[in-house]
């Protein structure tokens, strides 16, 4: 099991080097999670529907539909003055293209009925699980949309953040809906069931995300580009 201390310990040039790895093989296989969700054929996780919307309207791929979604989230994050993290970078362009690398492979089919479709959806979700794990103990930035679900919890705090996730997720589905990308029964699955599965796979592996303290880009580029004394 990964050790939490060594991992948030983020003072040397080569530790950040190879956290920025870990993360980056993390988000990697957590695009492979991404694909199997998708490829269960009952309907894309929310954001998905919003990436495959795109993919579809624009002709373009699905991995560069979810670049421009993430980086279009990201600097909605500066904007509001966020805590950004260099693996916040690195999620929004490995995971889309990690996606499109399966996908040229054609690892599997779609599936072609719930009976088979499900089963590859809950493993997709328990491989989402594991990675997010591997990724935050990184502990060098969360991803772009959980940046963004604090950041409008923190600003309406009246309403429970729930309530904004579901609101955040709602809008994502409908927008992608509107744009051709695919709603059934795995999007309600995959909005409601990715906490409680990242919730056992966290506790399989004793892991608190809330102890993990992530470091600033700021932070990260001093240590990496130190400024010598004249």
């Amino acid at each position: 099991m990964l050790h939490r201390a060594d991992l948030r310990d983020n003072r040397t040039a080569g530790a950040i080097a190879a956290h920025m790895l870990l993360a980056a093989v993390s988000l990697f296989v957590n695009g492979f999670g991404v694909y199997l969700t998708i490829q269960a054929n009952l309907g894309a996780a929310p954001w998905d529907v919003l990436n495959l919307g795109l993919s579809k309207s624009l002709g373009i791929l699905y991995g560069t539909a979810s670049i421009a979604v993430s980086c279009t989230i990201l600097a909605i994050d500066i904007l509001l003055r966020e805590p950004i993290g260099i693996a916040m970078f690195i999620d929004a362009v490995v995971v889309g293209k990690a996606v499109d690398f399966f996908n040229a492979v054609r690892l599997m089919e779609p599936c072609r009925s719930p009976a088979t479709g499900i089963p590859v959806l809950l493993t997709g979700l328990a491989v989402l699980a594991y990675t997010q794990y591997a990724y935050m103990t990184a502990a060098l930035g969360c991803g772009p949309r959980d940046t963004l679900l604090v950041a409008l919890a923190r600003r309406t705090r009246r309403v429970p953040i729930g309530a904004v996730s579901v609101a955040l997720l709602s809008a994502a589905t409908l927008a992608g809906w509107l744009l051709g990308g695919p709603v059934g029964v795995g999007t309600l699955l995959c909005a409601f069931g990715t906490g409680p599965v990242m919730q056992a796979a966290f506790r399989t592996v004793h892991f608190d995300a809330t102890r993990v303290r992530h470091q600033h880009l700021g932070q990260t580029l001093q240590i990496l580009f130190p400024r010598r004394a004249a």
